[in-house]
């Protein structure tokens, strides 16, 4: 018995790579941090990759990176908030790869500020990026779907932050609260034509968007040294460690292959045990 556990375990990951072999899969800002990192763990599971950046050098850079690695990969360069530049994109990548499979809507910023001081600015910010960016990707991809007649999966990137919000997050958890709302609607409009639409939450993760939060929490006088937010927010996880952008590998790879079938509208956290729900 104790032989034939990690046996199966082993052979259940190789089915759930060879379900994603070839499959074409857009994911946006994956120039760096989590992106980047679900970018590399599935193209090196044979899904030929768009890495989709605001940035022109990151998405370039992991691009080459996973050519390099032996992996298929296209960089394309957009801004996540304009129609007409996430349209070329999926164009692009149905051109490159073929039909499309599997959308990942990661692109996202975050921004520090005291409850109190959040402007009309700061707020339209957040949410042209972290909400209006995530639905225009949605409808642009489930019009391709349909087109194809139907089928494909979806994936945002919300935050535990759209479980459970804070000051001086406030704004930033606003637009993550929407990233469920969105997922939630579309899974339910849509799932009738084989769509399936979930989200990941992730929790405090080791990244640069990490290093603006502590920056920003330093900034407003709520910490006074390098790391210390960082520090006290991942110090509440269970498994007692912070996350890394590869911890979010393992369930971006369920969520793209055939596996999550059954699964559509949900949010996942996973966050190493810091909220409960």
């Amino acid at each position: 018995m104790r032989t034939y556990l990690p046996s199966m375990a082993v052979n259940t990951r190789e089915m759930t790579v060879t379900k994603i072999k070839d499959k074409n899969i857009i994911i946006t800002g994956a120039g760096r941090g989590i992106g980047a990192a679900i970018a590399k763990g599935l193209a090196s599971d044979g899904a030929l990759i768009t890495v989709a950046d605001l940035s022109k050098d990151t998405s370039e850079a992991t691009a080459k990176e996973i050519r390099d690695a032996g992996g298929t990969a296209i960089a394309f360069t957009v801004d996540v908030t304009q129609r007409e530049g996430v349209r070329k994109m999926i164009d692009a990548s149905v051109a490159a790869h073929g039909k499309l499979d599997v959308i990942f809507n990661n692109a996202g910023i975050v921004q520090v500020r005291p409850f109190l001081d959040i402007t009309e600015d700061d707020y339209r910010v957040m949410s042209d990026v972290n909400g209006l960016g995530v639905l225009i990707a949605m409808q642009e991809a489930i019009r391709t779907f349909l087109s194809q007649g139907g089928g494909g999966r979806i994936v945002n990137t919300a935050s535990i932050g759209a479980k459970l919000s804070t000051d001086p997050l406030a704004h930033y958890c606003a637009s993550k609260f929407a990233v469920v709302a969105l997922t939630q609607a579309a899974a339910r409009t849509f799932g009738k034509d084989g769509i399936r639409v979930n989200s990941i939450c992730p929790g405090n993760v080791a990244t640069d968007m990490w290093k603006k939060i502590d920056e920003g929490f330093r900034h407003t006088g709520l910490t006074t040294r390098e790391n210390e937010a960082f520090e006290r927010f991942a110090s509440t996880a269970a498994l007692g460690r912070p996350s890394t952008a590869e911890d979010l590998v393992g369930i971006a790879r369920y969520l793209a292959s055939s596996d999550s079938d059954f699964m559509t509208g949900q949010s996942i956290i996973v966050d190493g045990g810091t909220v409960f729900t």
